[in-house]
């Protein structure tokens, strides 16, 4: 009997999901490489009830690296794997891990079992992982719209048992808040029931082929066409254009908004199946001959990862345009190897830097958002290199000598390598090479080169910062980092920033190489440690850039402000050169303001592609939101400082309903700092009475760590409650009345909402958010949770 119910459920459950899970299904022969063949192949069909419950119920936690027990259900592939007991995270090892990249690193169960991974499913009449999991999640008892048990630890930082099959009920015996959801309200009865059969199933998934349409694959055939041409210089450019967009999901120009591909290495030609080459690191040697192909991205997509980049015909013009029509040449191909990849201003120097700067400005969000998204799902220590929320511009190209001087990059390129070039060395000698001598050397040749500059032609004004090209709203940034992750929009948000950057092409190059393409998640502590070491020069980099606009005799004064403290200033003895307090800027301040002039004279003047007020944070009169308007309101919450946003989460969702009509805003918690010039005991440097909130429309981080939830007409007593914040007993008391806890009845309701207006918002761009760092606020004192917070992620 029970065998017979087993079969019936899981041909239930079979018919439910073949449609669904067609647009996760990737198998061997479904690269648009195959061209027309490709044409019988779908990456999208209609989502079943089954696929739609796993991403909104499991995948918001089940989705990144830092998943628990790298156990990834956003696709078929990712829980046939399974879970591990090795960790992706862990700043103790010394030696590289062997790296776990779901669908390139292993591509058949038993290839995965061989890597220590076991399974969670389990053939119909048994019972699985998942089906266990699932049923002691229903059995939790939490109290309704409470906190959490006080030994239940939900911190990202915790320790997870990953126990296997053999093992499950012993855990659970022992784990008793252990079931699936972790720590949140039950799950609505329908998912529920959905889950539960699915795992009795045995978790099946469909074997439906991916189907492209006919003029998506003409596409990609062209874009394939173009990266493997054979002339020496339509190969180094391929090359370049790649190491640039590996972690990139590609989106065919004007294609369906939900369909994207990335670009692989591949040992096959277009028309196999792809073998991708499961290299570490983009500019790693290939092993022998390849072809750079684009397959179509399976799984569900993750906010977190998601770095989306348009292609097609347009861009390939561009690329042309950028790259072949300059006349430059070439005797031989730069060699694979960490060398090359630790200077890439040395290994691709035959493409002209201009062409490469402007390569890069013209997708700056993009790849500034590849800094923070991609393979690192948690990082304070990554993180805490960079100011809370800071303002980004460009250097003009026709104003940054590695441009227009031929002998600046030949010049400094032996002082530009980066940490990956020199991995092979002693540790002193790479440390006193990327920390000491490389830096300084490279801050005093910069600095004498724009003052002979200045002196020849005067000093940097308003004309040397890059506008865009009259079209480009990529030219004004504003990037936020809420304590374990960072976020990058458009345009200038929020208040006059404590700092900000200017960025020219061999900081841009060197931050890309130093971030994403030479960073390896699976690497070592060292390596990891020393990323983020020379990320603080290259913070310097961009500051002392911005300062170079700023009237001479300003410049120390505001430096020290963003460097307060003995260590800093030591530190500052030992890592930078003395700030040029002698070369005159090129403008004439009018107010004795100069960086709030300075930042603002940069939106007023042409083109004027960005608002040049803030109506919530940064505005007067006419330029703020109506007083009566929601947004208008929550003007009362943007004060600065604000004594009361220590107590808030890093990023709040504020949910705002006024009958049909829903308002999401964004509540960023800016923590203010002594200084960031430090890996640890970001604690000892927290200046909290200094924090500040931004409050923006709409939605911009992966992460919300709380919601509040309310009417309209509950805005202003929601405010006058938060103004009134001064312990954590009256944040307590605001959540009571306005949050939506993890155990609130209408935790998965809510989730669910933010989810679906962050998909109105921008259908391209969306992406599943997760809920990984959704907090419990209990009564302890927020600056207490810094102590927490170690360089140990189990």
């Amino acid at each position: 009997m029970r065998r017979a119910l087993a079969v019936g459920i899981l041909n239930a459950a079979r018919t439910a999901v073949l449609a669904g899970f067609g647009a996760l299904v990737l198998l061997a022969g479904e690269t648009a490489g195959s061209h027309k063949a490709a044409a019988s192949e779908t990456v999208s069909g209609p989502h079943s009830s089954v696929q739609d419950t796993l991403n909104k119920r499991c995948v918001v936690c089940h989705g990144c690296y830092d998943a628990p027990c790298q156990l990834k259900l956003s696709s078929p592939a990712g829980w046939q794997r399974g879970a591990t007991t090795a960790k992706v995270y862990d700043s103790k090892r010394l030696e590289d891990a062997p790296t776990t990249r779901l669908g390139i690193d292993a591509t058949t169960v038993p290839a995965w079992r061989q890597k220590g991974f076991f399974p969670v499913t389990a053939d119909p009449g048994s019972t699985s992982a998942l089906e266990h999991l699932l049923k002691a999640g229903r059995r939790q008892s939490f109290k309704l719209g409470a906190a959490l048990p006080d030994d239940l630890n939900i911190s990202p930082l915790r320790r997870n048992s990953c126990p296997k099959p053999d093992e499950i009920e012993d855990y659970l015996s022992d784990h008793r808040y252990g079931g699936m959801p972790f720590g949140t309200a039950p799950l609505p009865d329908r998912d529920y029931e959905t889950l539960l059969a699915w795992a009795a199933a045995g978790s099946p998934a469909a074997n439906e082929e991916i189907r492209i349409p006919d003029h998506v694959a003409d596409s990609v055939r062209e874009i394939e066409t173009f990266f493997n041409r054979d002339t020496l210089r339509a190969r180094l450019v391929a090359r370049y254009i790649y190491e640039h967009l590996f972690l990139a999901h590609l989106h065919i120009e004007g294609d369906d908004p939900r369909r994207f591909f990335r670009i692989i290495r591949s040992r096959t030609p277009a028309g196999r199946p792809h073998e991708e080459i499961p290299s570490r690191r983009p500019f790693d040697d290939p092993g022998g001959p390849f072809f750079y192909r684009l397959i179509p991205i399976d799984g569900t997509i993750l906010h977190k990862e998601h770095i989306v980049y348009e292609i097609g015909a347009d861009r390939l013009a561009r690329y042309r345009d950028l790259f072949l029509a300059p006349d430059w040449g070439l005797d031989a191909l730069p060699p694979y190897s960490k060398e090359a990849g630790g200077n890439p201003l040395s290994t691709f120097q035959a493409i002209p830097p201009r062409s490469r700067y402007q390569f890069l400005l013209d997708d700056a969000l993009f790849f500034v958002r590849t800094f923070i998204r991609g393979p690192v799902c948690y990082g304070q220590v990554a993180v805490n290199v960079i100011q809370d929320r800071f303002w980004v511009s460009f250097l003009d190209p026709d104003a940054d000598l590695s441009v227009t001087d031929p002998s600046f990059l030949r010049d400094a390129i032996p002082v530009l390598e980066l940490p990956v070039a020199l991995s092979d060395d002693k540790i002193s000698e790479r440390l006193k090479s990327f920390l000491l001598v490389g830096p300084l050397k490279y801050q005093a040749f910069r600095q004498q080169r724009y003052a002979e500059r200045a002196a020849r032609d005067g000093g940097l004004d308003y004309s040397d910062i890059w506008d865009g090209d009259g079209t480009n709203t990529n030219a004004r940034l504003t990037i936020y980092r809420n304590f374990s992750s960072a976020s990058v929009v458009t345009g200038y948000e929020g208040a006059i920033p404590k700092t900000a950057w200017v960025i020219d092409f061999p900081l841009f190059e060197r931050i890309y190489y130093d971030l994403v393409a030479g960073f390896d998640v699976f690497g070592n502590v060292e390596h990891q440690l020393t990323t983020r070491m020379y990320m603080d020069n290259l913070r310097r980099e961009g500051e002392r850039m911005f300062l170079y606009f700023l009237p001479a005799d300003r410049r120390d004064a505001l430096h020290d402000s963003w460097y307060k403290g003995p260590l800093a200033n030591l530190l500052d003895l030992w890592k930078e050169s003395p700030i040029d307090d002698t070369t005159p800027t090129g403008i004439r301040f009018e107010t004795d303001r100069p960086k709030t002039e300075f930042l603002t004279r940069l939106l007023t003047i042409a083109p004027r592609l960005w608002p040049v007020a803030d109506p919530i944070n940064r505005c007067s009169e006419e330029t703020c939101a109506g007083a009566m308007s929601t947004a208008g309101r929550l003007r009362g919450l943007s004060d600065q400082p604000a004594p009361w946003a220590k107590f808030m989460a890093d990023v709040s969702i504020l949910v705002v309903e006024d009958g049909d009509k829903t308002d999401v805003f964004t509540i960023a918690h800016d923590m203010a700092h002594s200084n960031v010039a430090f890996i640890f005991n970001e604690d000892l440097r927290r200046e909290p009475e200094q924090d500040e909130l931004t409050i923006v429309k709409g939605q911009f981080s992966s992460y919300p760590n709380f919601i509040f939830r309310m009417k309209a007409e509950q805005v202003p007593d929601f405010v006058t409650a938060v103004r009134a914040i001064r312990s954590q007993r009256d944040y307590l008391d605001v959540i009571a009345a306005h949050g939506i806890r993890r155990t609130d009845p209408r935790f998965w309701e809510s989730i669910d909402l933010i989810q679906s207006e962050l998909n109105a918002q921008n259908a391209i761009q969306a992406g599943l958010l997760d809920i990984n760092r959704y907090t419990d606020p209990k009564p302890l004192d927020p600056i207490e949770r810094l102590f927490e917070f170690t360089f140990s992620v189990d």
